[in-house]
């Protein structure tokens, strides 16, 4: 990957719904190569899909819980079947993996403060094998971006 790839992922992180002529004139490609390297790209799975970034207020979802877990034990059997657990859960949006004292980071979306009760005693509490459940709550964000930083990279 080159720079003239990370200008084009840059402009799609940017604007997803760019034409190959609005991309190519952005990145200073003909329309041609421009679509060239876009269908690479793809094919290679660094351009994994394309999706829309909606307000989570808006849609009804208004309550960000930042959920921190801790596992009893580590063995396969109890991690394989936390993250399976958690794999099929639609309010968790995204779950990490953790150094430090807590395993795993989720963020978990909701409507209100009792769905989010509703959740834990519903679908964390079941799950074998957590030790701790702690959770914070955002109550605005400061920043936050779908593109990524142009700075340095190693490889």
């Amino acid at each position: 990957m080159d720079d003239k790839d990370r200008q084009i992922i840059a402009a799609l992180q940017a604007n997803g719904r760019l034409t190959n002529q609005e991309l190519s004139e952005q990145v200073n490609l003909s329309p041609s190569p421009c679509l060239r390297r876009l269908r690479m790209l793809e094919a290679a799975g660094v351009i994994r899909g394309y999706t829309a970034v909606i307000d989570e207020e808006a849609y009804g979802l208004p309550v960000t819980a930042l959920v921190r877990i801790r596992l009893q034990k580590h063995d396969d059997a109890t991690v394989a079947a936390f993250e399976a657990a958690i794999a099929d859960m639609d309010a968790v949006l995204d779950c990490y993996v953790m150094t430090g004292s807590d395993d795993y980071l989720l963020r978990v979306l909701v409507a209100s403060l009792k769905d989010y009760e509703d959740f834990v005693r519903s679908k964390l509490h079941p799950i074998a094998g957590i030790a701790a459940i702690d959770t914070s709550f955002a109550y605005g964000i400061v920043k936050r971006s779908t593109v990524f930083p142009q700075g340095k990279r190693s490889g």
